[in-house]
């Protein structure tokens, strides 16, 4: 078997000692930029990979970071790792997904593994710490972690989300000026942030339009498909069912549409149904799902930026979050209801 590649066979081949390839494959100004060209030219040619165990060992780091979330199946979340992961390789990090099924154990074990050192930072979409240091001294919050869209009040952890009221606000005022009046809420998992804001959103375009929410028309669920099927068995239970819903995200809104067809009912003829996240299947979906789009993988660029800025020391405010936009993608599941 061929040997692997070593830095001193560049510096051979290039006519330079092993320091000035080794400060050219780092992009050292110390070196000019011919012979940095020329060097990383050489690299390639030889196939060189560096040792990262070596490097590891020098600089007392992983050079790894933990993209941590609730469950890895949801499509919701690869967008965002692409944004992870496209800033963490330019710095030279690989991402490692943790799973943790809303599983408390699981929970604490990704925080001992980056506490542990065998990641260097997290980017956590879990929307919570685990109890107070996993029964270890401290506790999590002077950890490198950024929290990515949930939110975890009054940790003082760097976040970056979404206008959750606005957008859930401008989704409900859709269907307002739509012409609908009968209009129900399948949250997420409250007490929650996230669950609250975009039911206070809810709440908000109904409240500013002078629309009463009749009892019954909050319904909570947990954001999977199943539980958008049970919520809205309940909603069409009641004596005077909605004309319209806007749901917490669209895997609950599929499963609130399909139901919808179970039962008989046309959407959008009969019920027109509102989503949040715009999920790639939306625009397959039948009819195609009006929903809120986050921008998710600058929410994971974002995140991972204020990551890079932690590891390298800079000052990163943990008090005032980075909002970004939203948008609404209105399409075929809503329409004005049957006068």
């Amino acid at each position: 078997m061929r040997d692997r590649p070593k830095i001193k066979d560049i510096a051979e081949k290039a006519g330079v000692s092993v320091a000035t390839v080794s400060r050219a494959l780092s992009d050292s100004a110390l070196v000019t930029a011919e012979t940095r060209q020329r060097i990383h030219d050489l690299a390639r040619e030889l196939n060189y990979r560096p040792n990262v165990s070596a490097r590891n060992l020098r600089t007392r780091k992983s050079m790894a970071v933990l993209l941590v979330v609730r469950d890895v199946g949801n499509p919701f979340y690869l967008d965002i790792l692409k944004g992870v992961e496209a800033t963490a390789r330019e710095a030279g990090y690989s991402v490692l997904m943790g799973n943790t099924e809303n599983d408390p154990v699981r929970e604490i074990e990704y925080f001992n593994m980056l506490r542990d050192g065998h990641a260097d930072g997290m980017v956590l979409m879990t929307g919570k710490l685990p109890p107070a240091g996993g029964n270890r001294a401290g506790g999590w919050n002077h950890l490198p972690v950024v929290v990515a869209l949930e939110m975890i009040e009054g940790s003082g952890l760097p976040h970056v989300q979404v206008d959750n009221v606005g957008a859930a606000r401008a989704a409900v005022e859709h269907l307002i000026g739509l012409g609908h009046r009968r209009i129900a809420h399948i949250s997420g998992p409250v007490p929650e942030p996230m669950s609250i804001y975009r039911r206070e959103g809810y709440r908000l375009a109904m409240r500013e339009a002078g629309l009463e929410v009749p009892a019954g028309y909050e319904v909570r669920g947990n954001f999977l498909l199943e539980s958008g099927q049970e919520c809205c068995r309940t909603l069409f239970g009641l004596p005077e069912p909605p004309t319209a819903l806007f749901v917490a995200n669209d895997e609950m809104a599929y499963g609130a549409a399909h139901e919808l067809r179970r039962m008989g009912r046309d959407v959008p003829g009969e019920v027109s149904v509102v989503g949040f996240d715009d999920l790639y299947l939306s625009k397959a979906f039948y009819p195609p799902l009006t929903t809120v789009s986050q921008p998710r993988a600058e929410i994971g660029r974002t995140a991972m930026g204020l990551l890079l800025s932690i590891l390298s020391g800079g000052n990163v405010e943990g008090g005032k979050p980075i909002v970004l936009p939203t948008a609404l993608n209105i399409r075929g599941s809503t329409a004005p209801p049957r006068m």
